[in-house]
């Protein structure tokens, strides 16, 4: 099992890696767009926009990665299934870029914005062109070509944050230094601000699809429409545990614009997408694994240990996640430096999403029993749930509490969808998981926080060193009683 685990590790390392290089870089844009746009209400229409984005990619995507990972476990249809959904996927994203770009006007005036149906435009091209790059990715993930996927995120990101840079940061300065630069003033408009956020992710979509198109030309296309109708019937229930799980994970935005009492709600929208994204390593490290786990999962089901090897999986994982809660909430007084001074009153989400963040993680690891045993439909019910959850918890906390609602109807919502997954795959695909180490790394992780916040109390705003002093001491602590507690398996991991 050992062995097992650090096939998967090594792969999590290359994912991850990408992922955190990439993600760091993205994430370095929330500082560039919280700093220089000042006004929360100006950064919220980007926390709105991408929150749509998410919707429409599920529903582009329509549940075929996973689909593809299971039918091509049959060596005789393998070709036959990638070809089939590249296909399937070029149509849909084709007609939704058309569609959209007819009628970018109505949609704009229907969402608020109409002086920008621009905005649309942009969006459909992204979402079309993700969607139909999304199979790419998951194909080199099958091939286990975790660098060649490595390479194409990274240069994704690297475009999409040189843009970014020379829109918002290097073009303004140009023009402030020489007025008369004609090519800049040709190719850029102040008053375009925000948008040029949505211009740099365009071009670094575009340049992705370029750079994965070679690989779809390699192949001898074939649509099989009988194959493709049982492929679409065990990926439907996936596209409904899609489509709530962005209820649950983004609409919250949505949510906040339309209930919030504030005398600015888009301002509150700007607030909680900054401090969202303050959760970043968890976001990082719960996003690699998942891109390593789903293929492993699979690769490992005929294996006679392979419940003993999702156990010990569980496990992992949520050690690592509860070290990550610790370290970014014991040192807050530095990580809210992320985000511009307008937007740190939102700090106190920070703690409730990462812990609901953590919850999602827990999910995706047990949700390998429905998958595994094709009862896919039990993942729809429960993303329907968790989305019933978000949407009426968002409905009575919103208006009281504003975005402060949003977060705690979040962790509620990821609490709930991991129990009820958690009972539900032991009636059918039993895993003796270790609850009670899970359930101490994360007591521990909760625990060494809110003795860092009694500790602290007395110490006054100013006193930043002192804190530091203390919460160092604290996670050191804390650290030395994880290694303690895993030290003989620590050891053994690593002699392997």
């Amino acid at each position: 099992m050992s062995t097992s685990i650090k096939q998967l590790a090594s792969q999590t390392v290359i994912y991850g890696a990408t992922n955190i290089l990439g993600r760091l870089l993205n994430y370095l844009l929330v500082p560039l767009h919280t700093y220089i746009f000042a006004d929360a209400a100006q950064y919220g229409v980007v926390g709105e926009l991408y929150a749509w984005t998410s919707l429409f990619i599920v529903i582009l995507t329509y549940g075929m990665e996973t689909a593809f990972f299971n039918f091509s476990r049959d060596e005789e249809i393998k070709s036959k299934v990638y070809t089939t959904i590249v296909t399937s996927l070029l149509v849909t994203s084709t007609l939704f870029i058309v569609l959209c770009s007819c009628f970018s006007g109505q949609i704009a005036g229907w969402m608020h914005y109409p002086n920008h149906p621009e905005y649309i435009v942009w969006f459909s091209v992204i979402i079309g062109v993700d969607a139909l790059t999304s199979i790419f990715f998951a194909h080199l993930r099958h091939l286990n070509r975790a660098l060649r996927f490595a390479a194409v995120k990274i240069t994704n990101i690297v475009v999409n944050v040189l843009f970014n840079l020379f829109f918002l940061l290097l073009c303004p300065f140009i023009l402030e230094t020489n007025p008369d630069a004609v090519l800049i003033k040709a190719i850029y408009n102040p008053e375009i601000g925000v948008g040029y956020i949505f211009i740099a992710n365009l071009i670094a979509s575009v340049v992705t699809l370029i750079l994965l198109m070679p690989s779809m030309f390699k192949q001898k296309y074939v649509f099989d429409w009988a194959l493709w109708k049982k492929m679409f019937a065990y990926a439907f229930p996936l596209l409904i545990f899609g489509l709530a799980g962005i209820v649950n994970e983004t609409m919250d935005r949505v949510l906040i614009k339309y209930l919030s009492v504030k005398d600015d709600p888009q301002a509150s929208v700007g607030i909680y997408s900054a401090c969202y994204k303050i959760s970043i390593m968890m976001t990082i490290f719960v996003q690699a694994f998942k891109y390593a786990a789903e293929p492993f999962f699979f690769s490992k089901s005929k294996d006679k240990d392979a419940k003993e090897t999702y156990a010990e999986v569980m496990t992992a994982f949520v050690f690592v996640c509860s070290i990550i809660f610790a370290g970014i909430m014991l040192y807050i007084d530095i990580v809210q430096y992320f985000v511009g001074p307008a937007y740190r009153v939102g700090l106190p989400i920070v703690p409730i999403l990462l812990l609901a963040n953590l919850f999602l993680g827990v999910f995706y690891n047990l949700s390998i029993w429905y998958k595994l045993t094709g009862q896919t439909r039990f993942g729809a019910y429960i993303a329907i749930l968790g989305a019933v959850i978000t949407l009426v918890l968002n409905v009575v906390l919103i208006p009281r509490f504003d975005y402060m609602g949003a977060a705690w109807a979040t962790f509620a919502c990821y609490f709930c969808m991991m129990v009820v997954s958690y009972f539900l795959g032991q009636k059918y695909y039993h895993v003796d998981y270790n609850l009670k180490k899970i359930l101490l790394y994360i007591f521990l992780a909760v625990g060494v926080y809110g003795l860092s916040i009694l500790i602290n109390r007395g110490l006054h705003v100013e006193q930043v060193v002192s804190r530091l002093l203390v919460n160092s001491a604290l996670l050191i602590a804390y650290l030395g009683v994880l290694y303690a507690l895993n030290r003989r398996y620590l050891r053994s991991l690593l002699r392997r």
